[in-house]
């Protein structure tokens, strides 16, 4: 039986799936994405060219299908904008684009919902994109939510009673901003939406395994946000681990092969929430700087600090990760030691489990130090290329999350990946 592989952040995201994706897509007949919107930052480099995908699957640029998954939240003018860019390339989505019916649709009145609480909120805000995305998701779960197969059935209607719904909480809490100014965008948005493929991708894609065909799952952000096994509350409104995608694509367990799980060879962090090993000193700094790690989406600096083998441990248990990739370790080059969490200690005592809660725990990470490798890594094409104080690195992380690594990226550029197995 042909099986879908899965690959996802293992991290709190921006770990660099969208070039792992965009790596490995010649190997598969299609991508999925399974959850997320356009929250999602996926930055692939080639041939000089640097492009971010926030709700289109990342296998675009090769020669496959690409599916947007019902677990998929989906603004209609973001996704014009990135496709109408797209076009104006050389890519012609509609080609290559199928959308599921079930997916739901972030509607202008959302991203005022979401302005809205993380007001009310105050200093206690979770630092969202403010792309409606939450508020999309909670009408899903309540049952009030507007799918892209609606705009075929019933529309008006259906549109009118959301639309007055959210204006009731709106007025409710006081909200100054007009929340239909973007209303017209968002209509004409619809009409474009109506180009493409509107399928029911479940059937698709299990149609296309069945028929022998190779799928690979992308997910979004990282499994540090995930909704249930986060970071909570200072986490994203899916499911972003594994499981995610069966329920985001409509796939049995049983079909899912290879989980493929990404990280940093060091650890970032955008918004608010627990960061146990962020380091507020210039070695942060010089992370921040040579990673670039400013967010794709938001332009928002992301905090960094040493890898944390204990969070790393738990993603790994959590999505069933068999194939681990290794991104930015270039960005390592200049340090002359190297520091890896891999444990916490609690209230006094050591322990190697993520706790509950996280942001109110008072969690000092316990580190071991290797050797730097002091080399410029981005030059690097083939293992044998890897100084050894660099191997013993990879060998310490493997023993430690009990997985293989078998990529390892030393650039930003397609061109710029190790496949080791």
């Amino acid at each position: 039986m042909v099986k879908a592989d899965v690959l996802l952040g293992l991290q709190w995201g921006d770990e660099g799936k969208g070039k792992v994706v965009d790596v490995l897509t010649p190997r598969y007949d299609a991508v999925a994405r399974f959850q997320g919107g356009p929250n999602a930052g996926h930055t692939l480099e080639f041939d000089g060219r640097k492009v971010v995908l926030r709700s289109i699957p990342s296998g675009v640029f090769r020669n496959c299908v690409n599916f947007i998954g019902n677990g998929v939240v989906l603004d209609p003018v973001l996704f014009r904008q990135e496709a109408e860019a797209l076009e104006e390339e050389g890519t012609d989505l509609t080609k290559i684009l199928r959308i599921s019916r079930k997916a739901h649709l972030i509607m202008p009145t959302h991203r005022h919902l979401d302005a809205a609480n993380e007001l009310a909120k105050g200093k206690a805000k979770i630092g969202t994109t403010g792309k409606g995305i939450g508020p999309t998701y909670t009408d899903k779960i309540s049952r009030y939510g507007l799918r892209v197969g609606d705009i075929f059935n019933d529309f008006d209607a259906k549109y009118a009673a959301a639309k007055e719904r959210h204006l009731d909480m709106l007025r409710s809490a006081g909200y100054a901003q007009d929340p239909l100014a973007a209303e017209k965008e968002w209509l004409d948005a619809l009409d474009y939406l109506r180009r493409f493929e509107i399928v029911d991708s479940e059937y698709e894609i299990n149609e296309m395994l069945d028929g022998g065909k190779s799928i690979l799952c992308e997910g979004a952000q990282g499994t540090m946000l995930d909704v249930d096994f986060g970071s909570y509350p200072f986490v994203t409104s899916s499911n972003t681990v594994a499981a995610g995608a069966c329920t985001g694509l409509g796939l049995s367990p049983h079909r899912i092969g290879n989980v493929y799980g990404i990280f940093k060879a060091y650890c970032t962090r955008v918004g608010s929430g627990p960061f146990p090993t962020e380091l507020f000193d210039a070695v942060g700094d010089e992370l921040g700087q040579k990673g670039h790690e400013f967010g794709a989406v938001t332009g928002r600096k992301r905090r960094c600090g040493w890898i944390d083998l204990v969070a790393l441990r738990y993603a790994v248990m959590i999505n069933g990760a068999n194939r681990l990739i290794m991104m930015k370790a270039d960005v390592l080059d200049g340090f002359d030691t190297i520091k890896a969490c891999v444990a916490y200690r609690i209230n006094g005592e050591e322990t190697g489990r993520f706790p509950f809660d996280a942001a109110v725990e008072d969690i000092e990470p316990v580190y071991e130090e290797l050797p730097g490798w002091k080399c410029d890594l981005t030059q690097c094409r083939s293992e044998e290329d890897f100084p050894e104080e660099f191997k013993a690195y990879i060998r310490f992380v493997e023993e430690k999350l009990g997985a293989p690594v078998c990529i390892v990226s030393v650039g930003p550029d397609r061109e710029q990946t190790v496949i080791r197995q």
